[in-house]
């Protein structure tokens, strides 16, 4: 391996990483901490990487009430915005059962911004999904 696909292969690794968040209260909102990408935009990373967002079933989501997870990302992690480009996540309670467990992979645009970020909504009289945690994680595609 060159030095230089080395030295790529190594910050992959350095992002490599995960955050959980609680679900918030129905009728509210909450967020992840942010992921430092370490550079204004992801650029060429875009294609070395896919982010994994893994949400365990939700007995207690009610029927037809919706939990809408969107990525957002920010210059200065503290105005964040949506990204273009990624799939907004919504999961919509059903059969009085909630909803099921869904794993995501997707990769980011180049021209997400350094800090990203993950907003969870829950909708009004969604039931009481707080004991619930979503995983995000960023995954190196790389061989080996």
């Amino acid at each position: 391996m060159s030095a230089t696909l080395a030295n790529r292969v190594r910050r992959l690794e350095d992002i490599n990483l995960t955050k959980t968040k609680a679900l918030p209260a129905a009728a509210a909102t909450n967020y992840s901490d942010a992921i430092d990408f370490g550079s204004n935009r992801i650029g060429p990373l875009a294609d070395d990487v896919e982010v994994l967002v893994s949400v365990p079933a939700l007995p207690s989501l009610v029927d037809a009430k919706t939990l809408i997870i969107t990525v957002q990302d920010s210059a200065d992690n503290s105005s964040f915005a949506a990204v273009a480009g990624t799939p907004v996540i919504t999961l919509t309670g059903a059969g009085g059962v909630g909803a099921s467990a869904l794993d995501t992979r997707f990769k980011l645009p180049p021209l997400t911004r350094q800090y990203v970020r993950f907003s969870q909504a829950v909708l009004t009289a969604g039931g009481d999904n707080t004991a619930v945690s979503v995983t995000y994680k960023v995954l190196a595609n790389h061989p080996g």
